[in-house]
């Protein structure tokens, strides 16, 4: 098997050394990420559910301002937003627009390094087809001096060895596009976790504070 896949390699030229190495730029990138979400959505989640909540839920506005700037975690950057607004006696409206604030912010390192996939697919899947189009070029340049009895066989194997690195393209190309749209969707469920705290955030302070509702 690693005899067949060395040999696939090396048939398919010299582009199949640019292909493989955006492969590996993509996997690094694409294991980080997955490894960083995973941690931020983890974090997170123990940030709000057992540090921000909980004092929320006993008043204790002060004490969620201060866990909120020694947190670190991106939930608790947009919590205490709020949190400063609702001890500034400011309004839903300005508390709520703090919070939108605070978790566009935080986007641009959810989302930091993730697009690089997609393009790196499509730079994958342009190297394998410019490979083969100059190794078919190089072949029908070798068959046309080649001996007429053999020129046939001599364009199907050329052909052949040409289609080599466009296959690589895709098999590149494709597990980077499928990580492209995993890492998307994690970064998903933690701004949509992110929006639902800010919901319970408000729900709570509104219930707690009637004057809030009439401002």
């Amino acid at each position: 098997m690693f005899d067949t896949v060395v040999r696939f390699f090396q048939e398919g030229g010299v582009f199949m050394y640019p292909i493989g190495i955006v492969l590996m730029i993509g996997l690094a990138i694409a294991l980080e990420r997955y490894i960083y979400l995973s941690r931020a959505k983890g974090a997170n989640r123990m940030a709000f559910d057992r540090g921000i909540l909980p004092l929320l839920q006993k008043k204790e506005y002060k004490s969620a301002l201060k866990y909120s700037n020694q947190s670190g975690t991106a939930i608790a950057a947009v919590m205490g937003a709020g949190v400063s607004r609702l001890l500034n006696q400011q309004s839903r409206e300005d508390i709520e627009y703090a919070m939108e604030e605070g978790l566009m912010e935080t986007l641009p390192r959810l989302e930091k390094r993730t697009q690089y996939l997609a393009t790196l697919a499509n730079i994958s899947t342009l190297l394998g087809l410019l490979g083969t189009i100059i190794g078919l070029i190089a072949a029908f340049t070798a068959v046309a001096n080649a001996d007429p009895a053999e020129k046939a066989n001599l364009l199907s194997q050329s052909i052949s060895v040409a289609m080599n690195t466009t296959a690589f393209g895709l098999m590149s190309a494709i597990p980077l596009l499928l990580f492209h749209a995993v890492l998307q969707t994690k970064t998903n469920e933690i701004v949509d976790s992110f929006e639902m705290a800010g919901i319970k955030f408000l729900n709570i302070i509104s219930e707690q504070n009637t004057d809030l509702q009439t401002k």
